[in-house]
């Protein structure tokens, strides 16, 4: 199901097909460094992740993280959405392209669409927005979106002090 189009490209709901994909990008050194390792190393597990992390938010909060897909090629290079966690009483967008497009923009086209998605049709009063202090990209990005520095936080209660960003509709 397609959730939004955008100049370059289709965000949507991810399915089983996309197992290969999240193979690949959850194995990538800038998700494993900034994100984190999820274990992820085959393509069972793959299809697991995107059971337990992405079609159960769908189902339980109606948003969860989209594929983006590249309109001229066809091709996954992303996943961008929201995630609602215990330590936040507001959804987070969360974002992350793989390295071969880095640096091309998409991560400020998709989640510029995806903060007016969350405002406009979520109905979200507000979104938080985080990253580790040494993702310089990711604190250049968040203050691109507009959103503003709101405090330090360990967001993911994994010891790991984070800049916690927000966005008022």
């Amino acid at each position: 199901m397609t959730i939004l189009e955008t100049k370059r490209t289709l965000v949507r709901h991810a399915t089983h097909d996309d197992a290969p994909f999240i193979l690949q990008l959850l194995n990538e050194p800038g998700w494993i460094r900034f994100i984190g390792d999820r274990n992820i190393r085959d393509i069972d597990a793959a299809r697991d992740y995107i059971d337990e992390r992405l079609l159960s938010s769908y189902l339980k909060h109606g948003f969860g993280l989209y594929i983006v897909d590249e309109k001229a090629t066809h091709t996954a290079i992303g996943l961008c959405g929201f995630v609602k966690r215990d330590t936040l009483d507001a959804p987070d967008i969360g974002y992350a392209i793989t390295e071969s497009h880095h640096g091309m923009g998409y991560a400020f086209e998709v989640s510029t669409a995806l903060i007016d998605y969350g405002h406009d049709t979520l109905g979200f009063d507000r979104i938080f927005g985080y990253t580790l202090p040494e993702n310089t990209v990711s604190l250049k990005l968040l203050a691109k979106l507009g959103l503003t520095y709101e405090r330090d936080q360990d967001v993911n209660n994994s010891g790991e002090i984070c800049k916690l960003f927000v966005k008022v509709a």
